[in-house]
């Protein structure tokens, strides 16, 4: 007898007697042949799972895990993010994540996981000298996770828990990504691989730059990796003790960060199709072409008018020779719509380039991206329909394509949510402070659209108030998303439609 004969009459339980056979009809001439004889294997029972899977599949994890990773994408989007931001806030809570071994206060560790995960860069201790390496690490590496973004980590754990992506997931992914439902998988390996190639590129590129700063590598190395991650994610923390600013003339620094912050902000989508079609631009669809004519129109208007309204302001570009106020000038391009790095202090500019910054900082970068606000994509068809309206056209264009009414009512949506949002959140915070409303205001937006700037006011609120700004950077980063997904998927086709009238606007 075999060993797996042996196996199966141990555990196998006994056979019942086989029923008579019926007269006039013969047995078959296998039919009474042992299963070994027959090439089949008897079911041994299995064992109950132990560690880690037996719990989940006893608490029925896996199921629930799928069923939520289908059919309710946005909500899980939204619990794993708040469940990472726990996750760094409690790594951030330990003794050894700050320097002096002590426990930071409960809002400083969320505040700060908030703000990483969220991909902002507001601090309310300085990154380089409060928190040790292992600090600033949970923080980078907090970053990078949020720079992915909400979907995309919702799409990675439904690939993750049921091996494919769900028809209401990939509806969801492909309206926050303008990717066709087809191109979900392509976009979240372009993701991952943009992400590393881009990190990896700008690792190698500020590497030999820190080195000549007399750093020995390890350190060079560290800073490098650090500062790569968060020009990309756009996340705005610095780890260096100085700060940025006796970078403002340096071009070695400066342009990596211009670079950098741009492709982070454009959008992995946007990355994903001039990629493919690098050389037939015009097969590039309506929302590459809408996000990259916008924010580069839009970086270059900003950097144009920062640079004027501050040129002769000693506290910012007066003191710079020309090359390093052009410098300025360009990641002031880029870095009010969502990276926050800046390498002069905008506590020290005019009360005019605060509340031009607020209007960037708004609008913000474009959609799938690491960068926040309302979006360029957003700006831009609002624009389109007023230009549309003003003209008299009846239908909205733009490349050579038509926009559907439904993408206007979207926008219009999305910007009122936001503006209503900053609206809500100043009123509050004039409430909890004694400050004045134009860096009441400029604080608000920097949260909400996750770009990170400050006027010097976050370190310095009340408990009360950084909460306000701990649940506007959550909502910056994960409710605009979300909230256009369910507004998109809530459109409802009427059989019967109202009697058309128009009243009178304006």
């Amino acid at each position: 007898m075999g060993e797996n004969e042996t196996v199966a009459s141990q555990t196998a339980p006994s056979e019942p007697p086989e029923p008579p056979h019926q007269a006039g009809c013969r047995p078959h001439p296998v039919a009474h042949l042992p299963a070994s004889r027959l090439g089949v294997k008897r079911l041994v029972t299995a064992e109950p799972a132990t560690g880690l899977g037996g719990l989940v599949e006893r608490l029925h994890l896996r199921t629930t895990l799928e069923r939520a990773a289908r059919f309710s994408t946005a909500r899980l989007a939204v619990v794993v993010f708040a469940l990472i931001i726990v996750v760094v806030a409690t790594l951030l809570s330990l003794p050894f994540a700050s320097a002096e071994d002590a426990s930071p206060s409960f809002v400083d560790a969320l505040f700060t996981a908030t703000s990483a995960v969220c991909v902002t860069g507001l601090t309310v201790v300085d990154t380089a000298t409060y928190w040790s390496t292992f600090g600033q690490l949970v923080i980078i590496v907090g970053a990078a996770i949020g720079g992915l973004g909400v979907m995309t980590l919702a799409s990675l754990l439904s690939l993750a828990v049921s091996r494919h992506v769900g028809l209401t997931q990939r509806m969801m992914a492909a309206t926050e990504n303008q990717s066709r439902l087809g191109d979900v998988a392509s976009l979240l390996r372009a993701v991952v691989l943009t992400a590393t190639i881009v990190e990896s590129v700008l690792t190698i590129v500020l590497l030999p730059r820190f080195m000549t700063l007399g750093m020995d590598p390890f350190h060079a190395l560290w800073y490098a990796f650090f500062m790569a991650l968060s020009i990309f994610n756009n996340a705005g923390f610095v780890v260096m003790p100085e700060g940025l600013t006796p970078y403002a003339t340096d071009w070695w620094m400066g342009l990596p960060i211009v670079v950098g912050t741009f492709v982070g902000a454009v959008g992995f989508p946007v990355i994903l199709d001039v990629t493919r079609n690098l050389t037939r631009p015009r097969r590039w669809t309506l929302h590459s072409k809408l996000t990259l004519a916008t924010y580069t129109g839009l970086s270059a208007v900003s950097a144009v008018t920062i640079a004027a309204f501050e040129w002769t302001n000693r506290a910012t570009y007066g003191s710079l020779p020309t090359g390093g106020r052009i410098l300025t000038a360009l990641v002031n391009g880029v870095n009010a719509r969502s990276s926050g790095l800046s390498t002069i202090a905008p506590e020290h500019m005019h009360e005019s380039t605060w509340f031009l910054q607020d209007v960037l900082m708004f609008v913000g970068g474009g959609s799938a991206s690491t960068a926040g606000g309302i979006k360029v994509s957003t700006f831009a068809v609002l624009l389109l329909a007023i230009l549309a309206e003003a003209r008299g056209d009846q239908d909205i264009e733009a490349f050579g394509r038509r926009i559907t009414p439904s993408t206007v009512r979207l926008s219009v949506a999305v910007a009122f949510i936001g503006a209503s949002i900053v609206g809500l959140a100043s009123l509050a915070l004039l409430e909890m402070t004694d400050l004045s409303l134009d860096r009441i205001l400029f604080e608000v937006i920097s949260a909400l659209a996750t770009v990170g700037l400050s006027t010097g006011i976050t370190p310095l609120l009340p408990d009360n108030a950084k909460y306000v700004l701990i649940a506007l950077m959550f909502l910056g980063r994960v409710g605009t998303m979300t909230a256009a997904s369910a507004l998109a998927l809530r459109e409802r086709r009427r059989v019967i439609r109202m009697p058309e009238e128009r009243p009178l606007i304006g």
